[in-house]
């Protein structure tokens, strides 16, 4: 290259460099993979005809770790439950474990330790009237049924407890009702 091209290559550079502005951003090429575009879940979108169309679930899906209940909120469902409602997982004592150390968490503090109604709150007279468990006659089934839905003052636990540990606390309930009848 002789000295021409070098002083022209020279002065080329030097003027890009000095138009350039470090306060400002440069160009972006292809700046959507620079620019997260970011989708509301059930947001209006264009490239659908209703605007949501592909954004809602299938009619009839069920969602990832969701198992049916079949059984009604109702004085029937209860009693239904209580016949026929039978748990699928093995009374054992890890099972037994579990289950009393989530009924210490939500149930301990109406129904007592020791399931005979005497929680802390019964107590201190914010609840009254919580049943001993050797009062009623109770099955695993209308204990899941209760921890599902809820009954009479108790609320539905079903948001705190899933399947499996709404099981685990009907086995701890029932042992300590055998403890109470004897």
């Amino acid at each position: 290259m002789n000295y021409k091209g070098l002083l022209a290559l020279l002065i080329l550079v030097l003027g890009i460099q000095s138009c350039s502005d470090n306060s400002r951003p440069n160009y972006q090429y292809f700046p959507n993979m620079y620019e997260p575009v970011g989708y509301e879940t059930y947001a209006d979108s264009d490239a659908f005809a209703n605007g949501i169309e592909a954004q809602i679930p299938v009619e009839g899906s069920i969602a990832r770790g969701w198992e049916p209940y079949e059984y009604p909120d109702t004085n029937e469902g209860y009693e239904s439950a209580k016949a026929n409602l039978t748990s699928p997982i093995e009374i054992s004592d890890a099972h037994k474990e579990n289950g009393k150390e989530l009924y210490e968490i939500y149930c301990a503090v109406c129904h007592g330790k020791k399931g005979d109604g005497q929680g802390i709150l019964m107590t201190r007279e914010k609840f009254l009237g919580v049943p001993s468990y050797a009062d009623r006659e109770i099955s695993p089934g209308s204990i899941y049924h209760v921890l599902m839905y809820g009954k009479n003052a108790m609320g539905s636990h079903a948001g705190q407890v899933n399947a499996e540990e709404r099981w685990q606390i009907a086995q701890h309930v029932m042992e300590l009702r055998s403890k109470l009848v004897k």
